[in-house]
């Protein structure tokens, strides 16, 4: 794959998962997978501490936030919540090691800004193995292609999330009521299969995507924000009525104090939606939280206010693959056939995200396996790594190297584990019920 990339006002390095047309993808360091440019210093649009905070919490937040509540299920009501705060705790330290990593080769380098990849390219070229240094571009190519692969996944959860809600709420039309007190089961009225619901969704995302600049997105980026937000209270306010980013800051240095507020708030709201969640619906909690609300108006105006959420966040979180995958196709084009092909393999990935959510019968393993490959990779055994091989040679502590090392094992234990039951699950099928939507990777 070639590295040259078009820069330019419809290229601009935007590649985090939520992440906010204003901003480069580095602000909100979303499972730090983000291979945008990160800017260090002197930029025009520098953003306050507290901007930087909303655009870090809006980053850790979408769809696998309503799936905790079935993830509290399985790993049981005590480890389900200390095994969130575990992760969290190595997550936010990873999310460290990676910043520390990447400002240190910005100061040795002299470069204004350096992606996921640039570091972990760098970090291989100053590791003393000489193997490591002569194959160190294959760095940048390797986390590329972890995050072409999560982010397409994650495109593809987004159909079956948008399917799932929206057939609900139409089959349940019928019988919804103003009564939110009684979570009476209804007789749904069957309309079309799920996957004619991803069909439908199928050209107006493509046409979303149509959008190169994402500035003009900025709108659809406050609606997503707004809707999710007012969905997310609305849950709460029912799951308990019944149970008694740095590189763009104007002061960059309180970054890191930023980064553990926001992803404390980010681990005590994925704590509590997923135990208070589970207490109240119990062993009928099902992959998205969402589908276990009260057959009322007030809550089916909560599946779609969220479903608007994520059907805009689609274009943004579209931006990762579509940034790596098509300067590399326009670079090679002649100029007038530019704009023709920028737009073609826009649609041709939508295209594949939508093939793939409807004809794999159980998306939620096969999501599951995408994040057990390659989220773990990018998360929990790239950042360790990336410090050994930077500070190696400048003397890092024996004590530093242990904690990496231990860190990097259990993302490849979490790894192998993952992969293992996914598989297992895709080629035995279990003979329990099925809810295939967008947050089931999580079981």
């Amino acid at each position: 794959m070639s590295t040259q990339r078009l820069r330019n006002e419809d290229y601009r390095d935007y590649s985090s998962t939520d992440v906010s047309p204003e901003e480069s993808p580095s602000d909100t360091l979303n499972n730090f997978s983000s291979p945008g440019s990160y800017q260090r210093f002197g930029e025009s649009s520098s953003t306050t501490w507290f901007q930087t905070l909303i655009h870090l919490l809006k980053g850790n937040i979408g769809t696998g936030l309503l799936g905790l509540p079935l993830a509290i299920k399985n790993a049981g009501i005590l480890m389900g919540p200390l095994s969130l705060l575990l992760m969290g705790l190595v997550a936010v330290h990873c999310m460290g090691l990676l910043v520390k990593c990447a400002h240190h080769f910005c100061h040795r380098l002299n470069k204004p800004f350096l992606d996921y990849g640039d570091t972990v390219m760098y970090g291989l070229e100053a590791s003393p193995s000489a193997w490591l240094r002569n194959h160190a571009h294959w760095g940048r190519h390797i986390v590329d292609f972890f995050l072409i692969v999560t982010q397409l996944g994650f495109c593809s959860v987004y159909f079956v999330f948008l399917a799932d809600n929206f057939k609900q709420v139409i089959e349940a039309a019928n019988g919804t009521t103003n009564n939110c007190h009684n979570n009476e089961t209804v007789i749904l009225t069957p309309t079309m299969d799920s996957r004619l619901y991803m069909a439908s969704f199928l050209p107006f995302l493509v046409l979303l995507v149509f959008i190169r600049n994402l500035r003009v997105l900025s709108v659809f980026s406050l609606l997503a924000n707004v809707t999710m937000l007012v969905s997310l209270v609305m849950i709460y306010q029912f799951i308990v009525q019944v149970l008694p980013l740095e590189n763009k800051m104007k002061d960059p240095q309180k970054f890191s104090l930023i980064l553990y507020v926001g992803m404390a708030i980010v681990s005590a709201l994925y704590i509590s939606l997923g135990t208070l969640g589970y207490l109240q619906f119990g062993a009928a909690i099902q992959g998205s939280i969402t589908l276990n609300l009260p057959n009322c108006w007030l809550y089916q105006s909560v599946k779609l206010l969220y479903s608007i959420g994520i059907f805009f966040t689609y274009a943004l979180q579209f931006y990762v693959p579509a940034e790596i995958i098509i300067p590399f196709f326009v670079s090679r084009a002649p100029e007038p056939w530019r704009l023709v092909i920028d737009l073609s393999v826009r649609t041709v990935l939508v295209c594949l995200t939508c093939v793939v959510a409807i004809l794999v019968p159980r998306l939620d393993l096969v999501l599951s396996l995408v994040g057990s490959v390659s989220s773990s990779a990018l998360a929990l055994i790239i950042p360790p790594l990336l410090e050994i091989a930077t500070y190696y040679s400048e003397g890092l502590s024996p004590l530093a190297i242990i904690k990496d090392a231990l860190i990097s094992m259990l993302g490849f234990l979490g790894f192998v584990v993952g992969t293992g039951v996914t598989l297992y699950e895709l080629i035995q099928p279990s003979s329990a019920p099925i809810f295939i939507n967008s947050t089931s990777a999580f079981v």
